[in-house]
């Protein structure tokens, strides 16, 4: 084979035909030179042209190794990566291939006793890598498995240099396949030599210049930019390999490596990289944090952004100690410029930064109340500008970002502010602004109204054509968190706007709204259902505690009928049901959307019975009852959930008309769960009396189940009036025999609105069914009521004891 030398490549430089003989045969023809296929730039002259065809020309027939060299080190030199176009690098890529300029880099780096080892390192890994940035910058390259396979050299070549041996990061670049696709990186003599033969080279073991690294992290910013490149980067070790690099202030690191290393840590990457590798980057975060304590002025305001790339995901790392150190230390650099006088393109990344440190750390290290304060207030004026524009005015996509920070702050604020205000004269929680008074939370309370008045203002005019919009989505989901916690104030504001916000939920609950790049947002964000992705139903699950208050008011329910709000929830708990029952033999864990949707449900059943009697949804609403109390009675982590569906099932059956004749399988199905589900609740004291107590599998969920439990056996009662056929139904499952039982050797209830809540039950059978009165009326003659129930005043009277 023809030795590629130095000398020999720049001879062909100035001859191009004279080394190569694929060169030389198109002057063999008759000098007819090979037409361009397209022109390869516009940046290059007529020469330039002519010689890259040339080039082409050579490297499509090249017949071994040393011919593709030739013919790639002459357009390397030709013509600058950043000149070619697509048509051209696709001709580079068919003729070649990827594996070729793997092999070129192994060479490089490990050495070899083949032929075209005799060439330069350097020259091996400036072709290598020019070759690799060339072609990445195709998408379809840039996710080619060959180009994929040189990715951990690359890292090692950026974070060791090229003097790095085994070990490189990921898996062995040595064992990829030694042709390309259509042949042309074969031949008899391989670049890449082999394994065993590898050599080490130490004395003539090449530096990584700028222009190498620049070409290195050009290849993995191209993989970054693919749809699964972060994800790429990250199972191929890129964290630790960018970090040490960045430790190590190798070539380029400061410059490309950290704005890499950022944009793997922002995307949905982010959780994933932190949780593998906390330790590291607490160490980077540390090292960010510091560089961007000693900038002055707008240098420090320009690194905010950066900045906000290496902060953990709240919820991973939070409790290191490192990481609280890091977020004090900023706080400390970010209250006096929060202070000063700053333009509004000055102040936004400075306010998004603050939003970031708040979901990491809370209030408490970020200062005075004083300082909070003031921080909520320029975050609520900046979304008073912003949103407060005439109708049809645009808002830019650096603004959007800055509101979305502001709302950010505005929610860390509300909670307490609010009940911080309502709580006068009682004993304050531990407040989250440490030390705010409660004149500082009214002050922070009104302008937090002002602000969401400004939100209401701008949602008021977005078309449906705007429900996909992700910006529309941070609004909506921040004016539901304010409406979860404050529903007193604006409230004909809020009123006025349900149009929209039960349209905007049910568009993306069913599907209608045109929510492509709100579900990619989402994903980025990683915003889904039990991490999950974008389901279209988390606007309405955002919306239902405000529901949930508003369903409870007149005006707004009023207005919610008519937008028929009740449909919407049986729908979000049919859905809900779905994904429950899909999780068969696997653990199921609560969901507190649907315990908030039935609890507004349960609002509509009790203030609006002719709704209730009319309404279709809640013929469906029964079936589903029907079917998922029964199996809801025997997953104990979802009693909360199936208290909510039996007093919901139970309030709702007291409102239907009497059935004739024996009951249907649907309603005797669910009646008798819902006996079964109640009779849990209490356990007697044993064969000693005692006082009745909670039993120990609803102990755990009594403080949220007890009311639920209690409206449930009032409903019951209401049940037994209107349906006769319940009577025997009761007597049947044991309900009324094990309640007597338990009523008589326990000496009390566990308190009295519980005693009241079963005697009022005992009464409606006692007055509808001669069967139990007669059994009620016998325990209580025989002597033996001695205890809660000998205390039943009214159940006495009713059946006759006195």
């Amino acid at each position: 084979m023809t030795q590629v030398t130095e000398v020999a490549v720049l001879s062909t430089v100035d001859e191009p035909n004279a080394h190569d003989p694929a060169l030389a045969e198109d002057e063999e023809d008759g000098g007819e030179r090979v037409e361009p296929i397209t022109e390869a730039g516009e940046g290059l002259t007529p020469s330039q042209r002519e010689v890259l065809e040339r080039c082409l020309h050579a490297l499509t027939h090249a017949k071994n190794d040393s011919h593709t060299l030739a013919a790639l080190l002459l357009i390397t030199r030709i013509c600058p990566a950043s000149q070619l176009d697509k048509p051209t690098l696709r001709r580079i890529f068919e003729a070649v291939g990827l594996n070729l300029p793997h092999r070129l880099l192994v060479t490089a780096v490990r050495g070899s006793d083949s032929a075209t080892a005799s060439l330069p390192p350097e020259e091996l890994l400036s072709l290598g890598t020019a070759l690799l940035a060339a072609l990445s910058t195709d998408p379809d390259m840039a996710s080619h498995p060959h180009l994929l396979s040189t990715v951990p050299l690359l890292l090692g070549l950026l974070a060791d240099g090229p003097s790095q041996t085994q070990g490189t990061p990921g898996q062995n670049p040595t064992a990829e396949p030694h042709s390309g696709p259509d042949g042309g990186g074969g031949g008899s003599d391989d670049v890449g030599g082999g394994g065993e033969n590898a050599q080490e080279a130490p004395d003539s073991t090449p530096r990584l210049d700028q222009a190498m690294a620049a070409d290195c992290y050009q290849i993995l910013e191209a993989v970054c930019s693919l749809e699964t490149g972060p994800e790429q980067l990250l199972s191929r070790g890129a964290v630790p390999t960018l970090c040490r690099a960045i430790e190590h202030n190798q070539v380029l690191s400061q410059e490309k490596g950290l704005p890499l290393l950022g944009c793997l840590l922002s995307g949905r990457s982010r959780e994933k990289a932190w949780r593998k590798h906390p330790e590291l980057l607490l160490s980077l975060l540390a090292r960010v944090s510091a560089h961007f304590r000693q900038a002055q002025g707008q240098a420090r305001l320009d690194q905010c952004s950066r900045l906000m790339q290496f902060l953990p995901p709240p919820g991973v790392a939070t409790e290191s100690a490192a990481l609280k150190a890091v977020v004090s230390a900023l706080w400390e650099e970010l209250r006096p410029m929060t202070q000063a006088r700053l333009t509004p393109a000055q102040i936004g990344p400075l306010l998004v930064l603050s939003a970031c440190l708040l979901d990491l750390g809370g209030w408490e290290p970020a200062g005075p109340p004083k300082f909070c304060c003031l921080l909520v207030n320029r975050a609520c004026v900046e979304v008073r500008m912003g949103l407060e524009e005439p109708p049809g005015t645009e808002i830019s996509a650096e603004l959007q970002h800055t509101l979305t920070g502001c709302y950010r702050i505005m929610e860390a604020a509300m909670e307490q502010a609010c009940s911080q205000a309502l709580a006068q004269s009682e004993a304050p929680a531990q407040p989250a602004i440490t030390g705010i008074s409660l004149q500082q939370s009214r002050q922070v309370l009104l302008v937090l109204q002002e602000a969401f008045a400004a939100l209401i203002y701008h949602l008021s005019q977005v078309d449906p054509s705007r429900y996909g919009d992700p910006f529309v989505f941070a609004t909506f989901r921040s004016l539901c968190a304010w409406l979860a916690e404050e529903t007193a104030c604006l409230k004909e504001e809020v009123t006025a706007l349900l149009p929209f916000l039960i349209g905007y939920a049910r568009a993306h609950l069913m599907g209608e709204g045109p929510d492509q790049s709100l579900s990619h947002w989402m994903s980025e964000m990683s915003v889904g259902e039990e991490g999950g992705a974008w389901s279209g139903s988390q606007a309405l699950r955002y919306l239902l505690p405000a529901l949930c208050h508003l369903s409870a008011e007149d005006g707004p329910r009023k207005v919610l009928l008519s937008l028929e709000a009740p449909a919407l929830l049986v729908e979000f708990v049919s859905r809900g049901w779905a994904r429950l029952k899909g999780r068969a033999g696997v653990a199921t864990p609560r969901d507190p959307g649907l315990e908030t949707a039935c609890s507004a449900l349960l609002n509509f059943t009790v203030t609006e019975p002719d709704s209730v009697r009319n309404d279709p949804c809640f013929r469906t609403l029964e079936t589903l009852l029907s079917e998922a109390l029964p199996v809801l009675v025997h997953k104990p982590a979802l009693l909360v959930l199936a208290a909510n569906l039996c007093t919901l099932g139970l309030m709702i059956g007291r409102l239907m008309p009497a059935t004739s004749g024996p009951a249907e399988s649907g309603p005797r199905r669910f009646f008798s769960a819902a006996l079964r589900f109640l009779s849990g609740a209490l356990e007697g004291p044993g064969p000693r009396p005692g006082p009745v107590a909670v039993s120990s599998a609803w102990e755990a969920w009594w403080g949220e189940a007890q009311e639920l439990w209690r409206l449930g056996l009032q409903a019951l009662g209401g049940c037994v009036r209107a349906q006769p056929w319940l009577s025997a139904l009761v007597r049947e499952e044991g309900w009324l025999a094990g309640t007597l039982a338990l009523l008589e050797t326990g000496a009390r209830l566990p308190d009295q609105r519980t005693q009241e809540a079963l005697e009022e039950a005992l009464c409606a059978l006692a007055e509808g069914c001669p069967a139990c009165r007669q059994e009620i009326g016998g325990r209580m003659r025989a002597g033996r009521a001695e205890g809660a129930l000998g205390g039943m005043g009214a159940l006495r009277k009713t059946v006759g004891v006195k």
